[in-house]
């Protein structure tokens, strides 16, 4: 699922400098920029009186957790430039890798009870948002 995502979000980007090559004529094009999000759900029984009529089925899943991981593609041109980029992108990678890491392991209060003995116990998402929707893409700024 991952690398299905992880293709969905460059062909996006892709796309997108494909767009903006043959609108500008002229300088250099950024690569783009776009998001990951890997959301964490906890199952639970819907508290209603008739819940299979009213949401179609007896259990609802809440959010309990989301990382976002901002992507921000590089263009080298030359390939001394193509070897800095990937050193860059390697420590900024093992970098937010390790802070997500250590905040997961140092904050547990919020992370549900497993009360089944699937093996999953929590199901989870991975969204590629390419459009944000924030105002600071609405303007034009991100």
């Amino acid at each position: 699922m991952i690398e299905k995502r992880a293709a969905e979000l460059a062909r996006e980007l892709d796309a997108e400098r494909t767009t903006h090559s043959h609108s500008h004529s002229r300088g250099s094009v950024n690569g783009g920029r776009g998001n990951i999000s890997v959301q964490f759900f906890e199952k639970k029984r819907r508290k209603a009186w008739l819940p299979k009529l009213a949401y179609g089925s007896g259990d609802e899943e809440i959010c309990w957790e989301c990382w976002t991981v901002k992507v921000t593609v590089a263009e080298p041109r030359t390939e001394s430039e193509r070897a800095k980029v990937r050193k860059a992108m390697e420590q900024t990678l093992l970098t937010t890798a390790m802070k997500i890491v250590t905040c997961v392991n140092s904050q547990k209060d919020h992370i549900p009870p497993i009360t089944t003995s699937e093996a999953n116990p929590f199901p989870y998402q991975i969204n590629v948002n390419r459009k944000d929707a924030g105002w600071a893409t609405r303007i034009g700024i991100y």
